[in-house]
């Protein structure tokens, strides 16, 4: 935990220019845990100054040698699983068993997806009119990630900056450093050269603007709310930098009567409060078909009712706590809104659930009779709170799930090949999900509308840090 109070810059852990820090919090003890340093636009400075240098070597490594890289790289991150486990359990509250199995695990499988990609990919091809095209790497990269899933998206971006022989700045959450410390020291084992990876923490309108605007950073790739998203595009456009985002999304799930209702059901509810529902791609919005609605009612009910919420240090399948104080609060303020606006509370409700006093811990909290103009049902939440919404018919069901500026993801429960394939030619999602088909490593992930831009994962995940050029008049 030393380290929490260096940056991590050109090879070795250094002290900050910046004076300024803030407490770690374990939310669910409530406990300091931790102090980490915030930097300035003057560690900005010296980050940014070691990639720009390592970046003129490390550009011209070839794919053989990169790819030795990233297996030693893997091989590292397997020796230090369970640190990167605890560390996010500790630091965000992640249930050490879903911790182990989709936090910790993410660093391996993006990774593995990574190096998959990265072996076809073709570096220099001949066109059909005999020019030559040539992808080489974009440069400095600028690299933003959320509290919510800290190794999921450090991989997402670090991993292909690497691979494509970038060289990058990676600004963790400020709020889940630890997880992000130990990835330093991961990449740092591994034998990456100086100045490849940095690391600084900071505040977002400080080190995160101050990365955006910087004319030596090349590209910028943020993952977090969509306010801050179109601030960091606003911060890069002046040096007109490529800018990848992946944002918000309020996920529409449509449950239609021909589906088994009571495993497809209970799955969606198990999955809206996954991860204590701190999930972008979350299935927040359960869209019903009228003629299984009382059913589904009942069957919803019941799921949430039997949600376990406990200490993330215990194994199991339960629930956490949400991240901080400020996002309980936010989270408690909407569940006011939604009985305000009259939604029927079906399931939890406002306060804390029995024998979870201390701690950010949230009921699994459900409301029915939803219209999809309520606040709960436009506003992204980030907690586990579901609204469901019933519809009469499929270009119903399609309309309301499209109702959204967001289009990360949208989920479909039917008995119907041929409806599934029809209703998700119409939705407006980056990612479509039928009947608990998940999300696999190596597979593009990103949004349509106001949930972002680009594509992370897999051969389309190193694209966006990649230029292309064209030779011509070579024989």
């Amino acid at each position: 935990m030393k380290n929490l109070s260096n940056f991590y810059i050109s090879g070795q852990w250094v002290n900050p220019i910046s004076e300024a820090s803030m407490p770690v919090l374990n939310p669910a003890t409530e406990e300091q845990i931790g102090t980490v340093a915030l930097g300035n636009s003057a560690d900005v400075d010296s980050a940014v100054a070691a990639a720009k240098s390592a970046f003129d070597s490390f550009s011209l490594t070839s794919k053989v040698d990169r790819l030795a890289l990233l297996k030693a790289l893997k091989a590292v991150t397997e020796k230090r699983f369970e640190d990167l486990a605890q560390a996010m359990r500790i630091e965000m509250g992640a249930p050490i068993s879903m911790a182990r199995d989709a936090q910790a695990d993410a660093a391996i499988g993006h990774l593995i997806g990574f190096i998959e990609a990265l072996e076809t990919l073709e570096e220099r091809c001949i066109l059909s009119n005999s020019d030559i095209l040539i992808r080489e790497p974009i440069g400095v990269c600028g690299l933003i990630t959320p509290w919510n899933w800290p190794m999921n998206q450090i991989a997402l971006k670090v991993i292909p900056a690497l691979a494509t022989g970038c060289t990058c700045i990676l600004k963790p959450s400020e709020h889940t450093p630890i997880s992000a410390m130990i990835y330093a020291e991961i990449i740092h084992e591994a034998g990456y050269p100086a100045g490849v990876f940095n690391l600084i923490n900071g505040l977002g309108d400080t080190v995160g603007s101050a990365l955006s605007r910087h004319r030596d950073v090349q590209m910028m790739s943020f993952t977090g709310s969509t306010r801050a998203g179109a601030a960091v595009t606003q911060d890069a456009a002046e040096t007109v930098k490529r800018v990848t985002l992946e944002l918000g999304g309020k996920s529409p799930n449509l449950v239609f009567a021909d589906c088994d209702l009571a495993e497809r059901v209970t799955a969606s509810v198990g999955e809206c409060m996954f991860n204590t529902g701190q999930s972008c791609d979350a299935p927040t919005r359960l869209l019903v078909e009228r003629a299984c609605y009382d059913e589904v009612l009942k069957i919803a009910k019941r799921a949430a009712e039997a949600t376990p919420v406990g200490d993330p240090a215990q194994a199991g399948d339960h629930i956490g706590p949400l991240f901080d104080r400020i996002q309980y609060e936010r989270v408690q303020a909407m569940i006011h809104k939604g009985l305000a606006e009259g939604a029927t509370l079906l399931a939890g409700g406002p306060g804390k659930p029995e024998g979870c006093e201390i701690g950010w811990y949230v009921k699994p909290t459900i409301f029915a009779d939803v219209s999809n103009d309520m606040a709960i049902a436009q506003e992204e939440i980030f907690g586990p709170v579901l609204v469901i919404i019933p519809f009469e018919n499929e270009d119903e069901a399609i309309a309301i799930a499209n109702d959204t500026p967001y289009g990360l993801a949208a989920y479909v429960q039917t008995g119907s090949a041929a409806r599934a394939e029809r209703v998700s030619a119409r939705l407006r999602a980056g990612a479509i999900h039928v009947n608990g088909g998940g999300f696999n490593y190596g597979s593009p992930f990103g949004g349509y509308k106001q949930s972002g831009n680009g594509r992370e994962g897999g051969s389309m995940g190193l694209e966006d840090y990649l230029e292309t050029k064209t030779l011509h008049g070579i024989t």
